[in-house]
């Protein structure tokens, strides 16, 4: 097992990696301070993993509740579902939630953490490498609203984070390529060296070799815990982990949520930033082809595969958290593994990337 700490202070959290980590009882047990423990989970992970982690917490008294699967629920609708549960079973405010799922539940169930009662403890068990490599860590909860992703929220941090690699064997090949492209992101974004090492064992990384995925998840989260822990509430150079999300979250609003995976999206719109960086000047069309050659090597899309309208996907991408006084920022690449925050673009150089892959 490996162990990270993300340092936020009184705030601050351990990060288990490993594989069998859901055997090891106390990983949890020791973050519980009540008595009253609810599981989040949904559809899909509930019969797989629900009755483990449940044997784990035979000594607290334990509910859960079944969301549907799927991005399309992330929803205040199915929020509500979580308040509910937590009412019907007269949870207090010393109970303790467990996201036991992927990021849709981790995000859903933070949040719930975040409001219920203003706010009791919870554990993230994430079961997807997408949410095991980011949505995971560093606190960012919420939902999403017709007309924005992620728009409904809060920075609220867990307790801790225990991801056990193990629950990757029963993800399918797209989930996991979806996951890929979130481990690709942080070596576009700050560090080379990690885009690098994942172009030489991407063969391995697709044969799903366990020793290379702890180690892919864990230089994931340990860039992610240095970003956050210099800007927990995305004043500045957090906001660097969103390289790509402008352009795939208005992807996933425009088409609608769930018809491309988070990650999916995420190819597409990491495709067009570098692109963008390209007609910038940045990068070279070289370098835009080695990140297109590596997004298709792990079986993510780099393209839209539907007719999105150029002024309904501008309208998405003005709705984006990062947009500030109506103007659209966006995190490009001074080259590869230097990524930077910039509203000072060309309009027509963004345009054109646009109406390229619409």
């Amino acid at each position: 097992m490996k162990t990270l700490n993300l340092d936020l202070g009184e705030k601050s959290y351990p990060i288990y990696i490993g594989q069998n980590l859901l055997n090891q009882k106390e990983l949890l047990t020791n973050h519980i301070s009540g008595k009253q423990v609810m599981i989040v989970t949904n559809t899909t992970v509930a019969p797989l993993y629900l009755a483990k982690v449940k044997t784990l917490l035979s000594s607290f008294t334990v509910a859960e509740v079944i969301l549907p699967d799927g991005e399309a629920y992330k929803t205040l609708d199915t929020l509500n579902t979580i308040f509910t549960a937590l009412l019907e079973v007269r949870f207090d405010r010393s109970s303790m939630l467990i996201a036991l799922g992927g990021g849709v539940i981790g995000d859903m169930t933070g949040f719930a953490a975040a409001s219920y009662q203003r706010g009791v403890d919870f554990i993230q068990i994430p079961t997807t490498l997408l949410s095991q490599v980011d949505s995971s860590v560093g606190g960012k909860t919420g939902v999403n609203h017709a007309l924005g992703k992620n728009m409904i929220g809060s920075f609220y941090q867990p307790k801790c984070v225990v991801i056990d690699v193990n629950t990757l064997d029963t993800l399918d090949n797209q989930q996991y390529s979806a996951g890929l492209a979130e481990v690709i992101k942080y070596g576009l974004l700050g560090n080379a060296d990690f885009l690098t090492y994942l172009q030489n064992k991407v063969d391995g990384l697709m044969a799903r070799d366990k020793g290379l995925i702890i180690e892919a998840v864990y230089q994931s989260c340990f860039d992610k815990a240095d970003i956050v822990a210099q800007d927990e509430l995305e004043a500045g150079k957090r906001a660097l982990l969103n390289l790509g999300h402008t352009f795939g979250h208005a992807i996933e609003n425009t088409l609608g949520y769930g018809v491309y995976l988070h990650g999916e999206a995420i190819s597409v719109g990491m495709l067009m930033a570098a692109k963008l960086s390209a007609l910038e000047g940045f990068i070279t069309d070289k370098e835009v082809q080695q990140v297109e050659y590596l997004l298709q090597k792990v079986n993510l899309p780099i393209t839209i595969s539907s007719k999105i309208d150029y002024q309904d996907f501008m309208a998405a991408m003005s709705v984006d958290k990062k947009a500030i006084d109506g103007e659209i920022r966006l995190v490009l690449m001074k080259k590869i593994g230097q990524a930077f925050i910039s509203n000072d673009y060309q309009q027509h150089n963004l345009e054109q990337t646009i109406k390229d892959f619409l």
